[in-house]
């Protein structure tokens, strides 16, 4: 069985967060503002990799990333954001978005 081939990540890259799905739906007002201030796509810089074991013992790879909009950077798994010139092509495919 063949395992889906990852991006290869270098610090100084430019990254975005990857595509959030939209299938979250409220009835009160301050719970959709709340939830609206996390739907911003995100762009930043990949600063920093460390290699994490999970539970099992396998190590994932995770990135320090200082996002365009922050000062300092966040620590985010290597599967939660892809290369900022493949979003395009991840959207257009439907990727956190419903496709008819």
């Amino acid at each position: 069985m063949t395992t889906k081939v990852q991006y290869t990540y270098d610090i100084g890259d430019r990254v975005a967060e990857r595509p959030k799905s939209h299938g979250i739906f409220a009835v009160r007002n301050e719970v959709k503002d709340r939830i609206q201030q996390y739907r911003s796509q995100r762009y930043g810089t990949v600063v920093g990799i460390n290699l994490k074991p999970n539970k099992s013992g396998a190590k994932q790879k995770f990135m320090l990333i200082r996002w365009d909009h922050l000062k300092t950077p966040t620590e985010h798994a290597q599967m939660r954001i892809c290369p900022a010139d493949q979003l395009e092509r991840l959207q257009s495919e439907g990727y956190g978005f419903e496709v008819e």
